[in-house]
């Protein structure tokens, strides 16, 4: 699933405060939408499930925070080489406009940027 806003020409953006953020799955998942009231009555009957959100919910966040900190202080192309390394199936299942989005860059300088790390690389 990949989450991204619009700007006023109707350009895909990371920028959330210009319009909604509109959500897109790319393949088949499974979505769970859920009610705050609904989720804190199942929470005070079910205390477990509670425990198990709260550091299921931490864990991620410690993800995001670090992901972050790492995409502000990397340049695309090194972001590229960790997708590379982290993720190389994305490069097959994902177009490029949207990996290019994705690294905040234009799919042209994706392009160039693909073709500098993969000469005489093989992605399997």
């Amino acid at each position: 699933m990949r989450q991204f806003a619009v700007d006023e020409k109707g350009k895909e953006t990371k920028e959330e405060t210009l319009t909604k953020c509109s959500f897109v799955c790319s393949e088949d998942c499974v979505l769970v939408v859920g009610n705050l009231n609904e989720e804190a009555d199942m929470f005070a009957q079910y205390g477990q499930l509670e425990n198990m959100t709260r550091r299921m919910i931490e864990h991620n966040a410690s993800t995001v925070k670090d992901d972050f900190a790492s995409y502000i202080s990397a340049s695309p192309e090194e972001w590229f080489r960790l997708l590379l390394q982290q993720r190389p199936d994305l490069l097959q299942r994902v177009p490029q406009h949207q990996l290019a989005s994705y690294l905040g860059i234009t799919p042209e300088s994706l392009s160039r940027i693909k073709r500098r790390v993969l000469q005489g690389t093989t992605i399997s």
